[in-house]
């Protein structure tokens, strides 16, 4: 019974690679992570060869990852605003120009530990922009049953070439240079070109014009701010990357300090925490199961505090291997539960977005924290910053306490595209600021729970897209309530109609039960004018796009 429970297991794990486009692509990103790690062998060392100085060394990793913290978010809202192939397109065509780069200045020998940092930084923008249009497109090729599957896969994908990459990188460094490593990263750029030239996307045109960079970017932002379920996700993994960050920063250092190694246990060590990632994620999906996700990730924080002490005082290469499997494991588990959540409770209006802030997050705590680390262990020395580390990773698996992660329930999208509301008014898509006020008659014996669900509502207009929520009721007639929010244009109005999920929906359906007036909710929707936004003359022309024309029935504000 047990091994047809396995076999049954591995089966759903497998699923998602019997779609040919997710296989294609899947086949792709594994040759290119080796690639990358193949490369970053090579960059880590190459650096310990040019300079002794631990807090070079690890900004090695500080400049692979700071372009997720800084550029993530643009990405995101590009990944949401534009066609996700194409993006993704541009980011691997950035990376092969940093690889290619990189592998003519080793050739030519005009290395130095500054182009190694600029290049380096290079290719982890071309990581930055394709990251979030590659896992925001996961969705639309692999059935939502399996989404949770294909981001294990693609994780997996990851570790499979951690694992191994290292090694070889290790190797072929040891035995042709660091400028065979750039150059085999440069070559494994390829396969993902052909797999995204390959791949025809069907994408459903907006009726609506895409948001400009910057709102699409604030979107973002405040939807993560908005949402209760992804935003203690997004502060765990910032504190989980910062405290963790230690061993992968500081790895070049524990296998030539710690272990007396050169660059084949280098790669070797880079192995193990690969493999333990490897296995880590093919338990993600029992271990979400049973103990859960919130137990799951406190007890691989916790696993990763203890593996960090061990590798801290080990002079022995097989017990600091051993540490960093379970260290690799710890790790994979965290994060890819952080993945799944974010996956699965992002709406796909906005999914690239709140996929970029949660790489920002991981990659802001690997930067920042790989510069803390590095700098702790020129001035402390490598065993005393891990011990350091050590004990911070064990005090974040509190954070738990107080945050904790809620129930990864889909965010189902309504499949609803509601009527403009008629209007008497010439306006255009650009009108605005647009004002919404809504009335509901409540009893008084209601009025508690009432305006305990419209706190939900709040949250739910605001990451929507809603400015300056509001709730009033009458002071001479206390079963009158009035919401009022606004929008700064017609068209900000108009997406947010047709944003809310299915659970959204519902919640917006247990309010209106709330109403006991004898007639219907009282809904206003009005154009505010500032001074100046008024065109007095009627020859005044307005070059402004029209406004959009109704397409289908529903009532909502």
């Amino acid at each position: 019974m047990k091994s047809a429970v396995g076999k049954l297991s591995a089966n759903a794990m497998l699923a998602p690679l019997r779609v040919a486009v997710f296989r294609r692509t899947w086949s792709a990103s594994l040759f290119s992570n080796f690639g990358l790690l193949v490369q970053g062998v090579g960059a880590a060392w190459a650096m310990t060869e040019l300079t002794s100085a631990a807090d070079m060394v690890a900004l090695v990793q500080t400049a692979s990852v700071l372009p997720l913290m800084l550029f993530a978010m643009f990405a995101g809202a590009i990944a949401d605003t534009y066609d996700r192939r194409k993006v993704a397109m541009t980011g691997i065509l950035i990376g092969l120009a940093g690889a290619v780069g990189l592998t003519l200045s080793a050739s030519v020998g005009v290395l130095t530990p500054w182009l190694i940092l600029a290049f380096t930084f290079t290719i982890g923008c071309s990581v930055a922009l394709f990251g979030p249009a590659w896992q925001a497109s996961v969705a639309e090729q692999v059935p939502p049953a399996h989404l949770g599957e294909a981001v294990a896969l693609n994780s997996i994908s990851y570790n499979v070439a951690r694992s191994f990459g290292p090694a070889i990188g290790g190797f072929i460094v040891a035995a042709a240079g660091a400028t065979a490593a750039f150059l085999v990263n440069a070559i494994f750029f390829l396969p993902m070109i052909v797999a995204l030239l390959l791949w025809r996307r069907v994408q459903e045109p907006s009726r609506l014009p895409p948001e400009k960079l910057m709102r699409a970017i604030i979107s973002g932002g405040r939807y993560v701010l908005h949402s209760p379920s992804i935003r203690p996700i997004i502060v765990r993994s910032i504190i989980s990357s910062l405290a963790g960050s230690v061993l992968l920063a500081l790895m070049p250092l524990i296998a030539r300090d710690l272990l007396g190694g050169d660059a084949r246990l280098f790669g070797l060590m880079l192995g193990c925490y690969g493999i333990g990632a490897v296995i880590g994620a093919f338990c993600v999906s029992p271990l979400r199961s049973r103990p859960g996700a919130e137990a799951s990730v406190t007890g691989g924080v916790v696993l990763l505090g203890l593996a960090s002490f061990v590798v801290a005082f080990s002079a022995s290469p097989w017990l600091t291997g051993l540490a960093l499997m379970a260290a690799g494991g710890a790790w994979m588990v965290s994060v890819t539960i952080f993945n799944i959540g974010v996956q699965t409770m992002s709406p796909r209006w906005v999914a690239g977005r709140v996929l970029a802030a949660f790489q920002t997050a991981v990659a802001g705590g690997l930067a920042v924290g790989s510069w803390i680390w590095g700098q702790a262990a020129e001035t402390w020395g490598v065993s005393e910053a891990i011990t350091v580390a050590a004990g911070a990773t064990l005090l974040a698996a509190f954070v738990g306490r107080w945050l904790k992660l809620a129930d990864f329930s889909p965010a189902e999208e309504a499949g609803l595209d509601l009527a403009d509301p008629e209007v008497e008014l010439d306006i255009t898509g650009r009108s605005g600021p647009i004002v919404i006020e809504i009335e509901y008659r409540v009893p008084r014996d209601r009025a508690r729970a009432f305006y305990g669900v419209m706190q939900d509502l709040q949250l739910s207009r605001q990451r929507n897209g809603a400015y300056g929520w509001a709730l009033a009721r009458d002071l001479s007639d206390p079963e009158l309530w009035i919401e009022r929010f606004h929008f700064p244009t017609w068209t900000d109005f108009l997406r947010h109609r047709n944003r809310p999920t299915s659970a959204e929906r519902e919640l917006q359906e247990r309010i209106k039960a709330f109403h006991s007036g004898s007639g219907p909710i009282q809904i206003r929707r009005m154009l505010e004018r500032p001074f100046g936004s008024v065109r007095w003359r009627d020859d005044v022309k307005d070059s402004r796009v029209p406004v959009v024309m109704p397409v289908a029935g529903g009532a909502a504000p």
